[in-house]
């Protein structure tokens, strides 16, 4: 028997029968299995060519009825996809006879050369390497009439032919798109939603890796309504509804000549989607329009509202662009909008993120830094303006950070303040401190050092410090007279309760209380005869108008004079701290300073260093 390569399909009817009504067949379905292929449901046209051989008991009629009646749209075609036979079906589906679909390519029919990568599966399957192609198209019949059909090939077995069968799937689709756009669209505004958004975010960036025609740059609006809530908590969310429906259609207009995307990301948050972007002046230019749009007033609900936006700009290259980073640069950039002062734009500067994210590693790794003990102190000099002997020294603490290396507290300090690893931190400066004070006494008993150390307000709320005062100098053994803790002036000069309670506690112990940058906060002079103060140390910027070299302001001379003054009637002492020069350094002598500090004397240096100071001038021991 010679191999058939006809149109020969081997099922009956009685068989298909059987298979539909859940009846086992001869592949071993049971009842209620799942129900047979294409391939399997729908009966040969005919016997086919001359050489076909249809199983026993099979007419071709039978074939041939079968395949005139048959509901689904069908259409045999050969291995080079030319239409051999197709079924009334297929006729009244792309409205035209079947005889006149014969001999036509299936491909055109089907529309299958669409895309690459449909085209290259269709030619697989006819060329036996692929088992089955599946697609759904858009098709255009010859009255203009068009319908959304689903397309599968798959070879007929033992077979040189393969069959194309056809769906009218027109009411599904058309279901599932208005199924798709209540999922992807936003009901308040009828804006495209988060989801819809990110999806066209995800296909720009994809698209751009291969379209050659754009710019290949991608930009983003992202912006937040200013003032929204209190609009929506004391009007209603009827009319903050509204509301946002005005804004959406506002920033539909300032999109629309361009075609740009605009979606609402969830509550007063809105973006702006630039696909081929041609550089951030168009990004601004959006910006700017959309500010100058939201300024004009509302008439909502027979009121009239103003509402401003904070908006962030991100321009860049598509390629090797992600959607995460795309949407934390732009939340970044929104952010700092609010934190200029709402109502503008900002464009995201990488040197500023650099900054922020360096910031973020800080924050979050310093509690860990403590407990590793990454911290380290240096001592600066306190030395007496007349007789030049070091009376004491500061302790400032650095951070000798794995990854950026040694950085200043300007660049830690505020962030544990915000955190509240200033307790931590500041419970091991202070006991490290003191250690080092405790040793300095015991090596120089005759010449003791003041050790002079930072307290942060926070320390005082947010731990008993008396209480660990008093533990740490009966651990190091150090007296508490050669122990002063400073406190800058703003945290000070308005201590009430605790605080007030913690200092004058202090105070009883033995420990020296100092102002710490004296003079650049609101300086209430008579609040000042009532707290336990033994000293205040006078800002840098005080100091610096005593440069010699440049012309002096005797208004400068003439206010320390007067504070130095004062802190002597009071009984307090006085350091100068930034000096800088002997001019500077005998200038403040004259008038009654008693102590300075500066690179005049010493740079904060390492302990060892300052023990060759103690007893002697700072200057005489290299220390600058």
């Amino acid at each position: 028997m010679h191999k058939m390569c006809t149109t020969d399909l081997y099922e009956t009817s009685a068989t298909r029968e059987r298979a539909v009504s859940g009846s086992p067949d001869g592949q071993g379905r049971a009842p209620g299995a799942t129900l047979p292929t294409i391939t399997e449901r729908n009966a040969a046209p005919s016997a086919g060519p001359t050489g076909s051989t249809p199983p026993p008991g099979a007419a071709p009629s039978d074939y041939r009825a079968a395949f005139n009646a048959a509901r689904l749209a069908m259409a045999v075609i050969n291995r080079e996809g030319i239409v051999l036979d197709a079924n009334p079906a297929l006729g009244a589906l792309l409205g035209a006879e079947p005889a006149r679909l014969i001999a036509r390519n299936a491909a055109d029919l089907a529309d299958l050369r669409e895309d690459s990568r449909t085209w290259s599966e269709y030619r697989d399957v006819l060329h036996g390497r692929r088992a089955r192609l599946c697609c759904t198209r858009r098709l255009q019949r010859p009255d203009g009439h068009a319908l959304w059909a689903e397309i599968t090939v798959e070879p007929v077995p033992d077979s040189c032919s393969v069959l194309l069968s056809m769906a009218d799937v027109s009411e599904r689709r058309d279901l599932q798109g208005r199924l798709r756009h209540l999922q992807m669209h936003d009901p308040v505004t009828r804006l495209p939603n988060r989801n819809l958004f990110f999806e066209r975010l995800t296909s720009a960036l994809e698209a751009a890796a291969y379209d050659r025609g754009g710019t290949g740059r991608i930009g983003l609006c992202y912006l937040d309504l200013d003032g929204f809530k209190a609009i929506n908590d004391t009007l209603g969310h009827r009319v903050g509804d509204r509301l946002l429906g005005a804004v959406a259609q506002r920033l539909t207009e300032c999109a629309a000549p361009d075609g740009h995307l605009v979606a609402r990301l969830g509550g007063d948050e809105f973006a702006l989607l630039v696909r081929d972007s041609t550089g951030t002046e168009q990004l601004c230019e959006l910006a700017k329009s959309v500010l100058a749009a939201l300024q004009q007033p509302f008439d909502v609900a027979g009121q009239r509202l103003s509402v401003s936006a904070s908006i962030g700009v991100v321009e860049r290259p598509a390629a090797g662009t992600h959607t995460t980073w795309l949407m934390q640069a732009a939340d970044t950039t929104l952010y700092w909008a609010k934190e200029d002062g709402k109502a503008r734009w900002t464009l995201f500067d990488p040197e500023r993120n650099a900054h922020r994210m360096t910031r973020q590693a800080l924050s979050s790794t310093l509690r860990p830094a403590v407990e590793r003990e990454e911290f380290v102190l240096d001592y600066q000099p306190l030395v007496g303006l007349v007789d030049g002997v070091v009376k004491g020294v500061e302790a400032l603490v650095r951070w000798e950070h794995p990854r950026f290396g040694r950085l200043s507290p300007n660049r830690f300090i505020s962030l544990a303040e915000e955190n509240g690893a200033i307790v931590p931190l500041g419970r091991w400066v202070l006991r490290t401190a003191c250690r080092q004070a405790r040793a300095w006494q015991l090596a120089h008993p005759l010449n003791p050092l003041i050790v002079s150390v930072n307290v942060a307000v926070r320390q005082v709320w947010d731990s008993d410090l008396v209480a660990e005062v008093g533990s740490i100098l009966a651990e190091t053994g150090l007296p508490p007279h050669l122990l002063q803790l400073e406190l800058t002036e703003s945290a000070v000069m308005g201590s009430a309760g605790r605080p007030l309670q913690a200092l004058l506690r202090l105070s009883e112990m033995g420990v020296a209380i100092a102002i710490d940058d004296f003079g650049t906060g609101y300086s209430n002079l008579a609040y000042l005869s009532r707290l336990p103060v033994s000293t205040l140390k006078l800002d840098g910027s005080f100091v610096q108008g005593f440069r010699a070299e440049e012309h002096p302001n005797p208004a400068d001379e003439t206010i320390v004079q007067a504070l130095v003054e004062l802190a002597h009637r009071l009984g307090l002492t006085v350091t100068a701290e930034c000096v800088e020069s002997a001019e500077q350094a005998e200038r403040l002598a004259r008038i009654g300073c008693d102590t300075g500090q500066g690179w005049f004397y010493s740079r904060p240096v390492p302990p060892d260093r300052i023990s060759a100071m103690i007893g002697g001038h700072p200057a005489a021991t290299g220390a600058q």
